[in-house]
């Protein structure tokens, strides 16, 4: 009998075997260099909580069962099949690839081997699963919990036994039909929306705790003094132990109670930054007495983050007491073969590179947070986050209201410890935006060490520290205030299409697309140079629709799968490095009309082909006072109307030198234009703006100018909606 049972017990681990070596991902649109390292033994095997480490813990990622019921069906009897968890059921790394719809359940069922000690718990932690979770061990309810993007932990000491131990998990998620927190996906996604993500789409694990343990950490650094605040929470009362270590070298100690604030003196500490992210360790040990009953390893930096004003009186980002210029990526934290979830620890390296390598030193993580290694990998390499709240219809009813506040709080105290986060964003353009005054306020109070952007992009209340525009393809910017620093939260959106590297082939989507790489370089490269002389006027930082493709979206930094980087790297590079410097001079050799009339010779015939040289006879052409256009256009100064579908207009203006340094139009546009100097096109522009814009020229533009008289020339063309045109000439002076 014996015999038989070992026969039958090892055909099932072979079977077991065969299937994980045979195991496949779905056959999805896109697929990640990573993918080929993903397999069911070996799935995001890191530790996944790297502020909080202990050694005793189990890894339950891998193949469970799987089923899609009906969402009020009791727990099912049969199973539709093998997913590999954490990748969402609607990812193809999850081998499933099924849309979970908001009248089904998503039922899991796994086992694990478990031993149960009497002075020991067993927790149960969820990096994260969208969105009503429901969990039993054993058929024994453990714990329930709501939220789409935190972690949660239940005890299951009392349901388990040793050995073998069977633990089944139910999952319900609304998608847009809902008013909970969800970030960018939709049913039907489309444009700027993306597929649905149902389940557990982060690590779950198995820890082995004390009977009184360490729950979490607060740490909170104070640079000016010198210290680093620990706060550390447990079960129940009692006493802890924690030292500071700068490599193997003890930097400070300090003992205390639990749920008491305790400082670790940081003596001329090693301060965080992009260039030089130095961090700490930081080991605490909870006391029985003299007996140690728990350990964790964790780390801290020693940074600081604020608004204030410079020597000039404008409100900046300063960090660690200087102002440091912060440009990145509206990072959307998307994968075309595991959605919310990256394949490997390799692939959010690789993103983290990326950005890095483009002479970035921030990336706005959009309507999203991820899994704490992401942090942690920013956090050592040395990259600031902007946090975005998920946003979702909320404030519909008060049950939205509260579920919105319950998940915000959740992310600020997930969050709170990583040192590369330096701005809490509740809410972007609107999307559930909703009591904006109270939840600043709440949040300046609850996390009063990181500025608050009250909402990035469109409907500006006034408060936070923040004031944040969007504006495509830009750049541009709000007037600088007295109480708020000035940032641009998106612009950009350069799209380009690369064939074979497309989540589909047709219907693709950017704000501004262009043909190839060189094309799409330029552009680039013109818009980080227009935003130097912005930068000058108060502007503190700026956000670059957007690190990679994601779905139908093809303005990304790189492909979807990440396999095409689809700008100049060192070009790209080399324009953002220019951010960080001192701001140009600007001086205008050409002035606009947005502050005083001036005066152009135009008409609304066409003209002879040679209307743009100097020595062409224009006498009798109109002359008008500028901008051209109709009342109503955004950002408009109207001096003379305008309302046919082409206008051509000269001028001519006077140098005693020769220009030099870098030539920029000042330009407002809507919508396409031509500019000459002395007869020679020097740029053509596409679309429209809403504001006027600096549009820095070719740099062999300038050797079409020379001493005396000059004459600028511009062709614009318009065909629906608002139309506009005024331009100067202007030197960027370093």
């Amino acid at each position: 009998m014996k015999r038989r049972i070992f026969a039958l017990m090892l055909i099932a681990v072979l079977s077991c075997q065969v299937f994980a070596k045979d195991w496949q991902p779905a056959d999805g649109p896109l697929m990640t260099p990573w993918a080929d390292d993903v397999s069911p033994d070996n799935v995001l095997p890191e530790y996944p909580r790297p502020q909080m480490v202990r050694d005793d813990w189990q890894n339950l990622n891998g193949l469970w069962n799987y089923a899609i019921v009906e969402k009020n069906a009791a727990k099912p009897s049969n199973w539709d099949g093998e997913i590999l968890v954490p990748f969402c059921a609607e990812s193809a790394l999850s081998g499933v690839m099924k849309k979970v719809l908001p009248d089904q359940a998503l039922w899991y069922r796994t086992t694990f081997d478990a031993s149960v000690k009497n002075d020991q718990r067993k927790l149960l932690h969820f990096g994260a699963v969208d969105w009503k979770t429901t969990a039993w061990v054993n058929c024994k309810l453990v714990g329930e919990h709501v939220g789409g993007f935190d972690p949660f932990t239940f005890d299951i000491t009392e349901a388990l036994k040793n050995g073998k131990n069977e633990l089944v998990v139910k999952v319900t998620d609304p998608t847009d039909k809902g008013a909970q927190p969800r970030g960018k996906q939709v049913l039907e996604p489309g444009g700027i929306f993306y597929t649905a993500v149902t389940g557990i789409w982060q690590t779950v694990w198995l820890e082995t705790v004390s009977e009184n343990y360490i729950e979490s950490l607060k740490i909170t650094p104070d640079i000016d003094k010198g210290v680093v605040k620990v706060i550390v929470n447990t079960l129940e009362d009692a006493s802890v132990s924690l030292t500071a270590k700068d490599g193997s070298k003890t930097v400070a100690a300090a003992k205390g109670r639990s749920g008491d604030v305790i400082e670790l003196s940081v003596k001329n500490a090693k301060l965080w930054s992009p260039d030089s992210p130095n961090l700490y360790d930081l080991q605490v040990t909870l006391l029985d007495g003299a007996k140690p009953i728990d350990s964790v390893d964790s780390y801290f930096g020693m940074r600081k983050i604020e608004v204030k004003k410079d020597e000039e009186g404008i409100n900046r980002l300063f960090l660690n007491n200087e102002v440091v210029f912060q440009y990145g990526p509206l990072d959307q934290g998307w994968w075309p073969d595991g959605l919310f979830t990256p394949p490997t620890e390799e692939a959010m390296i690789y993103d983290i590179e990326l950005t890095k390598d483009f002479g970035m030193n921030m990336a706005r993580k959009h309507v999203k947070y991820e899994c704490a290694r992401w942090y942690y990998l920013c956090d050592k390499m040395g990259l600031l986050v902007w946090q975005d709240m998920p946003a979702g219809d909320t404030g519909r009813n008060e049950q939205s209201k509260e579920n919105f506040l319950v998940e915000l709080k959740a992310m600020v105290d997930t969050l709170h410890n990583f040192p590369c986060i330096v701005m809490w964003i509740p809410f972007n353009e609107g999307w559930g935006q909703h009591d904006t005054v109270e939840v600043v306020e709440w949040m300046q109070e609850y996390d009063p060490t990181r500025p608050i952007n009250e909402a990035s992009g469109w409907h500006d209340r006034g408060s936070g520290d923040v004031s944040d525009m969007h504006n495509y393809p830009g750049p541009g910017m709000r007037d600088v205030e007295e109480d708020r620093v000035v940032v641009l939260g998106e612009f950009g959106g350069l799209g380009l299409p690369i064939e074979g590297h497309l989540w589909q082939s047709d219907r693709n989507w950017g704000y501004i697309s262009y043909k190839n790489k060189e094309e799409l370089t330029d552009a680039y490269v013109a818009l980080l140079t227009a935003m130097r002389p912005l930068i000058g006027k108060g502007l503190a930082g700026a956000v670059y629709t957007q690190t990679s493709d994601v779905e139908i979206e093809v303005n990304g930094l790189v492909t979807y799968d990440r396999k095409v980087i689809k700008l100049d790297m060192d070009r790209s590079a080399k324009a953002a490095n220019k951010l960080y410097l001192a701001p140009p001079t600007i001086e205008p050799l050409v002035k606009t009309s947005q502050e005083a009339e001036q005066v152009w010779q135009y008409t609304t015939d066409k003209p002879a082909g040679n209307w743009m040289k100097p020595r062409f006879d224009a006498s009798d052409w109109e002359t008008g006072p500028g901008g051209f256009g109709t009342a109503g256009t955004p950002g408009a100064v109207i001096g003379t109307e305008w309302r046919s579908s082409d206008i051509w207009m000269r001028r001519t203006f006077e140098l005693d030198r020769l220009a030099g340094d870098e030539l920029a139009l000042m330009i407002h546009h809507d919508e396409d234009a031509e500019v000459y100097l002395n007869g020679k096109l020097v740029k053509k522009l596409s679309g429209y703006v809403g504001s006027y814009t600096f549009v820095p020229l070719p740099e062999d533009a300038s050797k079409y100018l020379k001493k005396g008289t000059n004459t600028v020339a511009v062709h614009c063309h318009q065909t629906e909606g608002g139309q506009f045109i005024d331009l100067g000439l202007v030197l960027l002076v370093d």
